[in-house]
């Protein structure tokens, strides 16, 4: 269903079924928004009147390949640092539960 004519990248139906275009740069956007920003797809598909289907299909589109290794690194140091966050609270949770 990809037609490339005048950057119009999908369409997608609305609620009475009737599909209409959607541009490359609007689809853009949507995906910065939700990769970026994190709003929700369902979020994403009442604001722009979009099939939440047709946005999880641009998302998984979007996945390729391997990461890089930089993207690993900076994945392992943040895990590293949320593990760390978790056993602070573990210990605060723990010494809370204690003096009660």
């Amino acid at each position: 269903m990809e037609n490339i004519k005048q950057g119009v990248v999908s369409h997608s139906t609305d609620k009475r079924g009737k599909g209409y275009p959607i541009s490359k740069d609007l689809k853009s956007q949507i995906l910065k928004r939700i990769r970026e920003e994190g709003i929700s797809v369902s979020q994403a598909s009442k604001e722009h009147g979009i099939n939440p289907r047709t946005i999880y299909q641009w998302l998984g589109k979007g996945i390729t390949g391997q990461p890089t290794w930089s993207e690993v690194a900076k994945l392992k140091k943040r895990i590293s640092m949320l593990t760390e966050l978790v056993g602070e609270i573990t210990i605060k949770l723990s010494q809370t539960k204690k003096k009660n």
